[in-house]
């Protein structure tokens, strides 16, 4: 019975996934603005947000064990990105794989991505290191907090400014076809984009919400502890499924878009949620927490160095895949 939740789930979340991205393609179009702002912003925050209240409720309404409602917390914070970083990349290749071969190259925006990746990385390791502040001083926790927050603050800024000139360049968002609304004989204005995007985020959320329970009901069966359970099972069962979008973009060949959609997400889970982590729990260095922050990171790097050394092909992000494969081995061994 739990796995036909959980393949029914999965049906709602790649229905919702189409429904979603092709409002969002025409939500871009219609602002003119570019692909980076798209994906980045819109796309990773809009898909992302829902399951930031997953930490957020385990740390401020979780149960009455204050020790397993910091493990969540803290488990969700962290393993997000990494799943990010290492599966969904991984994913998002393999899937273009037969169609663009081994050698095929992978074309996001350029100096979209890179942004991306220099903001994540150096507020990854800037989380990493407050593990190592003491949780009694609590004045140093909070500005560190507050100096994530404002991190993110000025990528949105940054991001947003270098939108005109993309747009410029080619690099504008572009629908290639109608509004799924329209072949209703719904015209397309605004309002109507606004109302498609809704209809497939809450199919989103729905999904994703079907997605966990029957990921928590397997998660019982196996006798995973709570912190492992957040950094392994609910970023999969939270986070993979709606980066379905980034698979339909990047199989439609709009790499930057289906880029943009994961590493934005990235940024926004390691800023913003790392600062609640620092802030309102011990955030101390235990094993699984070292392990999970050193293999994102090197993942993340390893996607600079690529765009670095001028371009990224299919097989690259193999080696994402076998990094999420690594962290498995350490954290269950």
């Amino acid at each position: 019975m739990v796995f036909l939740q959980l393949l029914a789930m999965l049906l709602v979340i790649l229905i919702a996934a189409e429904v979603f991205t092709n409002a969002l393609e025409h939500l871009g179009e219609k602002l003119g603005i570019s692909e980076g702002v798209t994906g980045s912003i819109f796309a990773a925050v809009g898909t992302a947000l829902p399951e930031t209240m997953v930490p957020l409720l385990a740390i401020f309404a979780g149960t009455s064990n204050n020790v397993t409602n910091h493990e969540i917390g803290v488990g969700a914070i962290l393993g997000a990105p990494l799943m990010l970083s290492t599966l969904s990349i991984f994913l998002m290749a393999a899937s273009v794989w037969k169609r663009r071969g081994t050698q095929g190259h992978l074309r996001p925006e350029r100096t979209g991505l890179t942004r991306d990746l220099n903001f994540f990385i150096a507020a990854f390791v800037f989380a990493a290191a407050a593990l190592y502040v003491p949780h009694t001083n609590v004045a140093a926790r909070y500005g560190m907090g507050i100096l994530m927050v404002l991190t993110y603050v000025v990528y949105v800024w940054q991001t947003i400014r270098a939108s005109k000139n993309l747009v410029e360049e080619g690099h504008a968002t572009e629908a290639e076809s109608d509004m799924f609304l329209n072949k209703l004989g719904i015209p397309t204005n605004s309002a109507t984009i606004i109302l498609q995007l809704v209809i497939g985020l809450a199919l989103l959320i729905a999904g994703a919400k079907g997605f966990i329970n029957g990921v928590e009901a397997a998660s019982e069966i196996l006798s995973i502890s709570p912190l492992m359970l957040s950094l392994l099972i609910i970023p999969i069962a939270t986070e993979l499924p709606e980066k379905v979008n980034s698979i339909l973009w990047i199989r439609k060949g709009k790499d930057t878009l289906a880029f943009g959609n994961i590493t934005g997400a990235m940024v926004f889970q390691g800023t913003l949620l790392p600062a609640i982590g620092i802030m309102l729990t011990p955030w101390v260095p235990r094993k699984e927490v070292l392990a999970g922050i050193v293999i994102t990171l090197i993942a993340a790097l390893w996607l600079r160095y690529l765009m670095a050394k001028g371009g990224i092909r299919v097989w690259h992000l193999m080696v994402n895949g076998a990094l999420y494969v690594t962290y498995l081995f350490i954290a269950l061994s």
